[in-house]
């Protein structure tokens, strides 16, 4: 229950709309925020706690686990969306929910079932094409989250003329994610040209010394720029989720 369901009950109530046996079953519920399934725990409370509702991570869990705790969530009004999802566990989801959006690039599945209006834009820059696989990871989740996003590709250091051709779609973001790989330089490079938040998203890709995004990960924790944050390695979710609450709180 959200503040404004509370209000509407109480106040309904108070006005005798609503007998108190509704509101006694009504707030009984609404204290009983974690729902146990066959194979997952669902926290029912993390839309109201944080905002925003459970995200599954996908990668070990069983098709039924996934469908299980969209059904739940499904249950309360939640929106649902699950990340590092093989093509069979989207199979599965998709027979049970029609309208899942699927996005076999990003590894991810989502429902959306209350569209909140769209706020805040994310901006989402990568250095090279072999990044896009986790780049599509962030704009899945900022979309999910209510954000406008777009989508900066293959505008890495090797060509810096091809960023500065970009510099005005970067300027009206309320937050940037650079996913880059290699040496990792491109965030530093980014933050320099806008005013918000950058996260920086290292990756995986690069030959045998990037040591699995380990080089581009040191990189961005040494950036210069004072507006750069970093999250793990190819955690293109993580991104997507510090920049889409950055992006719906500045605007």
């Amino acid at each position: 229950m959200n503040p404004d369901e509370l209000v509407k009950l109480v106040s309904g109530w108070q006005q005798g709309a609503v007998d108190w046996s509704s509101v006694e079953s009504s707030l009984r519920a609404s204290f009983s925020p974690t729902i146990a399934t066959a194979e997952v725990m669902v926290d029912l409370d993390r839309t109201l706690r944080c905002g925003y509702p459970e995200v599954v991570y996908g990668a070990g869990k069983t098709p039924d686990a996934i469908i299980a705790v969209f059904q739940t969530q499904a249950a309360s009004g939640q929106n649902s969306l699950a990340t590092r999802v093989t093509p069979e566990q989207c199979q599965r989801v998709c027979e049970v929910f029609p309208d899942a959006q699927v996005n076999p690039v990003a590894k991810t599945v989502s429902l959306v079932r209350s569209a909140s209006e769209r706020r805040g834009r994310v901006v989402v820059v990568t250095a090279g094409t072999s990044d896009r696989p986790i780049a599509e990871e962030v704009i899945e989740t900022a979309a999910w989250m209510g954000c406008e996003t777009d989508l900066v590709v293959d505008v890495g250091v090797a060509g810096p003329q091809r960023l500065i051709a970009q510099r005005e779609r970067l300027q009206n973001a309320d937050s940037v994610v650079v996913v880059a790989g290699m040496e990792g330089a491109l965030p530093s490079i980014v933050a320099g040209w806008v005013s918000v938040p950058v996260v920086a998203v290292p990756t995986s890709v690069g030959y045998g010394a990037s040591l699995g995004g380990f080089s581009a990960l040191l990189s961005m924790l040494n950036s210069c720029a004072a507006n750069v944050a970093v999250v793990n390695i190819d955690a293109g979710f993580k991104g997507g989720y510090l920049a889409g609450m950055i992006a719906r709180k500045a605007s």
